[in-house]
C-alpha cells in the first residue's frame, strides 16, 4: 500500500447545495451520499464557491487562491504552467502521485494541452464500450435544434430537454458515464506502488436539463420546493438578472412547467449520486476504500427556475448559485465525527488546504484556504466568520468580455442571454462585484451599480435589497469593512523565491 492516501475528487458541475436528501429536501434522492455521511464522512451545508461560473471557480479551488489574485475572472483565463502558477496537481506530482483525469477541462489552457501534471487523460476505446455494454452514440448535449424550439419560443433559451431515450441499453451513453466507467476500471486495475489521484470533473447536473430512466421518474414532482419568484420590477437587483430574464423569455412558464424542469434537474443529481456510489463501492471491492480520501463538491450552483431564470451568471451570488455541496471522507485513521451535517461557513479554497494538511506537506506557496481536518474531528465548531465570492469586470476591460465565447454576439447560442450582455458597456450588466456572506447577512459591493444587502434569516430567498434600510446601516458598514479587510489580506501572494539585487559575477 502507498504511504500516502489515494485521493478521489468527485466534481460534478453546477450542483446547488439544497438538492441533497440529508439536508432535509423531501424531493432530493441522494441515498449513497446520505449513507456515506452517516458512516464515514462529513457534509457541509454552508459551503461556498469563489466564483459562480466554471473556469474561475476551478482555478480558485485548485490553487487555493481567490480569483482576483491572478485575474481568473473569465471562462478564458486559466492556470498557466508557463507562468509557474502552482496548483494541486503540480504539488501532487512532486509528491509522487499518479494523476488520472476523466472529464471536462476548464482548468488548463487549450493551447498548452493537459500539461506534465496529468499522467493519464482518459479516452475510451471500442473495447471499453463493448465491455461496458454501451453502444449508443454520445448525444446528451448535441442536436439542440431537436428540443429548443423556434428562436422566438419560450423554450429556445430554457435549456430544457427532458427525458433521454436510452433505448435497450442500461445507461444513456454520454461523457459522464464513460468517465465514471473509466474510473472504475482504473481502480480495479491499479497496482502501482505510488498513490493515485482520480479527478472526475463530470458535466451533470449542468444543463441542458435532461436525464434517462430510472432517474427521470425517481423524483416526486409534488415534493419539489417552489422556486423563488421573479421580482415584479427587479428593483434593487443587479441589471444583469433583469437583462437575462428578458432575453430568456420564460415569463409565460407555469408553476407546473417549472416543477417539471426542476424535477429533471433533481433526477440529474440522483444520477450523480448513483455514480458516486459506484465509485465508493468499487473502492471497497478493491480494498482501497480505507486508504482513500473522497471529496465531493461542485464548482457552482444553478438557478433552476429561481427568479424565473435558468443556468447561472458570472457576477451575481444568490445562494442557489454560490452555495454548493461539499462532502469529505478522509482515509481511515483520521479523526472524524461521522453523521455530522455542519453549518459552519466553508469555502472551496479550503479543499486544497485540507489535502495539503492531510498529506502533511508544505505546497511551496502561500494560499488562503483553511484545513477542514479540525472541523472533521469535532475539535471546533467554528471555521470562518464570513465567505466570499466575486466576478464581473471593469468598464473597457475587453479581455474579460468573454468575446471568445461562440454565444457572445450570436443569438442562436445557448448562452447568448447572459454572455451577449457581458460585452455591453452601455449598461452596467457585467459590473465587477464581490460578496461577503455571514450566517445572517449577505452584502455585495458593486462597482457601477447599487450595492446589495440581504437579511438571510428573515429573507432566505434574497428578494428584498435592504442596502438603504436605516435599520441595517451599521450591518452594511461592518460587512463593507470586512470585505475591505478580505481584499487587503488576499490581494496578492509574494513568491517564496527571492531575487538577487545585484548582477552575479559583475
Amino acid at each position: 500500500m502507498p504511504s500516502q492516501p489515494n485521493l478521489i475528487i468527485f466534481n460534478p458541475d453546477q450542483w446547488r447545495a439544497d438538492v441533497m436528501g440529508h439536508f432535509g429536501n423531501p424531493a432530493a434522492i441522494t441515498p449513497n451520499l446520505d449513507e456515506l455521511i452517516q458512516e464515514d464522512a462529513v457534509s457541509f451545508r454552508r459551503a461556498f464557491c469563489q466564483n459562480t461560473v466554471c473556469t474561475p471557480s476551478r482555478c480558485s479551488f485548485m490553487t487555493g487562491l481567490y480569483p482576483h489574485v491572478h485575474g481568473h475572472r473569465t471562462m478564458h483565463h486559466m492556470v498557466h504552467e508557463e507562468a509557474n502558477q502552482r496548483h494541486l496537481f503540480k504539488v501532487l506530482k512532486e509528491q509522487g502521485y499518479y494523476i488520472w483525469w476523466g472529464g471536462k477541462n476548464d482548468l488548463y489552457p487549450g493551447q498548452e494541452g493537459w500539461g506534465e501534471y496529468v499522467d493519464e487523460k482518459f479516452s475510451p476505446t471500442e473495447e471499453d464500450f463493448d465491455r461496458w455494454g454501451m453502444h449508443q452514440q454520445e448525444g446528451n448535449h448535441d442536436n439542440a435544434e431537436n428540443w429548443r424550439g423556434t428562436s422566438n419560443s419560450d423554450t429556445y433559451y430554457s435549456f430544457f430537454k427532458g427525458l433521454l431515450d436510452k433505448g435497450d441499453d442500461e445507461f444513456y451513453l454520454d461523457g459522464d458515464w464513460v468517465n465514471v466507467f473509466g474510473a472504475l476500471d482504473f481502480i480495479r486495475n491499479y497496482h502501482k506502488e505510488q498513490p493515485f489521484c482520480i479527478f472526475l470533473p463530470l458535466s451533470y447536473p449542468h444543463p441542458p436539463y435532461c436525464v434517462e430512466e430510472p432517474y427521470f421518474s425517481a423524483i416526486d414532482r409534488d415534493a419539489i420546493p417552489a422556486q423563488i419568484p421573479a421580482p415584479e420590477n427587479w428593483e434593487g437587483k443587479p441589471s444583469l438578472l433583469k437583462g437575462i430574464n428578458q432575453r430568456q423569455n420564460l415569463q409565460s412558464w407555469s408553476e407546473e412547467r417549472w416543477r417539471e424542469l426542476r424535477a429533471v434537474y433533481y433526477g440529474m443529481c440522483t444520477r450523480i449520486d448513483h455514480q458516486a456510489g459506484m465509485v465508493l463501492e468499487t473502492l471497497k471491492e478493491a480494498e482501497l476504500y480505507d486508504d482513500s480520501a473522497f471529496f465531493l463538491f461542485s464548482d457552482h450552483g444553478d438557478f433552476t427556475g429561481d427568479y424565473g431564470l435558468v443556468e447561472k451568471t458570472q457576477n451575481t451570488f444568490e445562494d442557489c448559485l454560490s452555495n454548493v455541496p461539499f462532502i469529505v471522507k478522509p482515509p481511515k485513521g483520521i479523526a472524524i465525527k461521522p453523521g455530522v451535517r455542519h453549518d459552519t461557513l466553508v469555502e472551496l479554497v479550503d479543499f486544497t488546504a485540507t489535502v495539503y494538511d492531510l498529506l502533511d506537506i508544505d505546497p511551496g506557496y502561500d494560499s488562503f484556504g483553511k484545513s477542514l481536518l479540525p472541523v472533521l474531528a469535532g475539535e471546533t465548531e467554528e471555521h470562518r466568520d464570513a465567505v466570499f465570492c466575486e466576478g464581473g469586470r471593469r468598464y473597457g476591460e475587453e479581455q474579460a468580455m468573454e468575446k471568445d465565447s461562440t454565444s457572445n454576439q450570436n443569438p442562436t447560442g445557448l448562452y447568448w442571454p447572459r454572455v451577449g450582455l457581458q460585452s455591453n458597456d452601455d449598461e452596467p450588466y457585467h459590473t465587477k462585484a464581490a460578496m461577503c456572506r455571514t450566517n445572517q447577512y449577505k452584502y455585495t459591493m458593486r462597482l457601477y451599480e447599487q450595492d446589495e444587502l440581504y437579511d438571510l434569516i428573515n429573507d432566505p430567498g434574497e428578494t428584498t435589497n435592504r442596502i438603504d434600510d436605516p435599520a441595517l446601516q451599521e450591518v452594511a458598514l461592518q460587512l463593507k469593512n470586512r470585505l475591505l479587510y478580505w481584499y487587503m489580506e488576499t490581494c496578492d501572494v509574494v513568491p517564496r523565491d527571492t531575487d538577487k539585487r545585484n548582477f552575479i559575477g559583475q
